[in-house]
């Protein structure tokens, strides 16, 4: 007697279930997504006791007739394809033919459906999988489902639902996704009898309002690139929009809400130092291909695709978002105390414990990009009150090594440019030199204030030149950049083994930065040429600087190679606090960093730049 035997349809829709409905949340969605595929301009989503009494989906689509009604909760019963072939390039978002299969194995379900020449509907009841029973009644155009008692006949798989706020609220997210992707869909949703929102505006920025809070979309940034293989439109957050979880990241390919770990870590190193550690941006962005370069044929729940060009997607998806952020204006504005406790600071979290971020505000003068600020800078110090130049940087290429800068040439600017004759001056704050000039000033050898056309603009010398030389470092090994300068006499390096290690493991990429360091056996080194950043005298502390930093980004950080090296580089070599600058060592530090790529930020997070503007200044000082 065999011992394998074919399990009945009952049963196999129910193990079946396990994959495609795994809580009430999978109910809706794949609901939803039927009701999307059957042309719908209205949709209503009611639930009761967080769907596990009730999940009722109602749309004004296309409808069916007494045949379909019957087949639709049969197994592998889909009308969206016929053909293998077909799935090489789905354009629906269901396609499978298990979900109402599986959905009437497991709960009481009923179907009322209308097609909008057909004079009366037709009513479909089914109970756990139960061949269903079909009369007339009279309803609305479209479909009508009814889901109650989930999961009544899979005690183990009610058991272990959550509480009705966890279930509640991924039934939440589900519609809120789907009315965000279809705007000129009017959604209406309700809980427990209770009307939660009825869109019936196709306007994206009033539901945005809605489901994120008042204004929200007032700090978004518009994407829009678009080819001939890719397009990508939506919104992404500013800074002070980043969240702990990735529940606010949007990503939708062909209109198909989607998970997507290339995508999300794209998103992420496209903000690079803008986001705070362990923080994600938001995001809202729809990626249009040809269905037939995408697989969504991977797993049941539908949510991941595989791209058949992953890493041409990739990189316009990265360049398309890093081009958007480059061009904004995100310096930390100061603003007064609210009368409501409101302060200039936010809590975040830091790699330091205890320490305070500066929150990123609206600047109420409008300014919006980097040419905006830069130029408000060029208006504040020019005694004309006109523009006098924008920085290379801030052209639509990129920019090189050797830019210039307002009307006339500048010259890179080294550490080495910092005179040591300087620190050993008076301390004074301010210098005889910048008396002739005094809308730039060094404060406490520390910080560069300057007068801007809309205000006052700090700028913390240390991390700027950081910003200049680790952007400067990233171009030099990226592209091969001769930056060494041969040391007139040699210096020997005695290394400790964990140093050594590291120097063999970063051996090539500090070649390429313009460090020639040849093993002299051992863990003993011989520095023969250093970058022309380096200053002279500093050769051997400098490695040594560099090698720890570089130890400790990476016991921290989960940064690549090349990556890690500018940063340690950078912070190594930057001029430190406590060095006096001339005027003009300050305006061409000020110059170089608005011809950087992101001026606002230094390469491990720390804020640059922070305004103050002059109607800020006023309310302070209690003039409005």
């Amino acid at each position: 007697m065999s011992r394998i035997n074919r399990l009945p349809d009952s049963v196999a829709n129910k193990i079946s279930a396990g994959e495609v409905v795994q809580r009430p949340a999978s109910v809706v969605k794949e609901l939803l997504e039927n009701a999307l595929d059957a042309g719908a301009t209205s949709i209503s989503v009611s639930v009761k006791n967080a769907g596990r009494d009730l999940i009722r989906i109602i749309d004004n689509g296309m409808g069916m007739d007494e045949d379909d009604a019957l087949s639709c909760i049969e197994r592998f019963a889909t009308s969206k394809i016929s053909s293998a072939e077909e799935l090489d390039a789905i354009e629906t978002l269901g396609f499978r033919g298990e979900a109402l299969a599986s959905i009437s194995s497991v709960s009481h379900f009923e179907l009322k459906t209308r097609r909008e020449n057909d004079g009366i509907g037709i009513q479909l009841v089914c109970e756990g999988g139960k061949p269903g029973r079909l009369s007339k009644t009279a309803c609305e155009t479209g479909t009508q489902v009814n889901v109650r008692n989930l999961f009544y006949n899979v005690p183990a798989r009610r058991k272990f639902l959550k509480t009705n706020a966890t279930e509640y609220r991924h039934i939440y997210e589900i519609v809120k996704a789907q009315a965000l992707a279809y705007p000129e869909i009017r959604w209406r949703m309700l809980n427990d009898e209770e009307e939660l929102f009825d869109f019936r505006s196709t306007d994206i920025h009033e539901r945005l309002d809605f489901f994120f809070g008042e204004g929200f979309s007032e700090r978004l940034i518009e994407v829009h690139e678009e080819n001939d293989f890719l397009s990508i439109h939506g919104f992404i957050g500013k800074p002070a929009l980043q969240k702990r979880q990735k529940n606010e990241q949007f990503i939708y390919v062909n209109r198909r809400l989607i998970q997507n770990r290339m995508l999300s870590q794209a998103l992420q190193q496209a903000y690079g130092e803008l986001l705070v550690e362990r923080q994600t941006p938001f995001s809202l962005l729809f990626l249009g291909i040809d269905p037939c370069h995408v697989d969504v044929n991977v797993h049941p729940a539908k949510l991941e695709v595989r791209f058949e060009d992953e890493r041409n997607v990739r990189s316009m998806f990265y360049s398309v978002i890093k081009k958007a952020l480059h061009s904004r204006d995100f310096s930390p504005s100061v603003g007064a105390f609210g009368s409501q406790g409101e302060t200039p600071y936010s809590s975040a979290p830091s790699s330091t414990a205890g320490s305070a971020r500066l929150g990123y505000r609206e600047d109420s003068a409008g300014m919006s990009t980097t040419s905006d600020l830069y130029r408000n800078y060029r208006e504040g110090i020019s005694d004309e009150g006109v523009t006098t130049g924008s920085p290379a940087g801030l052209q639509e290429e990129s920019p090189g090594l050797e830019q210039s800068f307002g009307d006339e040439p500048r010259r890179e600017l080294r550490r080495s440019d910092f005179s040591l004759e300087a620190q050993k001056s008076d301390g004074n704050m301010f210098r005889e030199e910048q008396v002739s000039d005094p809308k730039i000033w060094q404060l406490h050898n520390k910080y560069m204030i300057c007068q801007i056309k809309t205000g006052l603009m700090v700028i913390d010398q240390h991390v700027a030149h950081e910003r200049i030389l680790y952007e400067r470092a990233v171009d030099v090994m990226n592209h091969n950049i001769p930056n060494a300068q041969q040391l007139l006499f040699p210096q020997k390096v005695d290394l400790k083994p964990w140093e050594y290690e590291i120097y063999e493991e970063i051996q090539d990429d500090l070649e390429r930065l313009g460090f020639a360091v040849s093993a002299l056996g051992g863990s003993t080194v011989m520095i023969e040429g250093v970058p022309q950043d380096v200053l002279s005298g500093s050769e051997s502390y400098i490695l040594q600087d560099m090698i720890d930093e570089y130890r400790q980004n990476a016991e921290k950080l989960k940064l690549e190679k090349r990556e890690n090296l500018a940063k340690s580089y950078s912070c190594r070599n930057a001029i430190m606090t406590g060095q006096q600058l001339t005027l003009e060592d300050m305006r061409s530090l000020i110059d170089r960093l608005f011809a950087t790529k992101m001026p606002y930020v230094c390469p491990h997070g720390r804020p640059v730049i922070i305004r103050i503007s002059l109607d800020e200044l006023d309310r302070m000082f209690g003039r409005k």
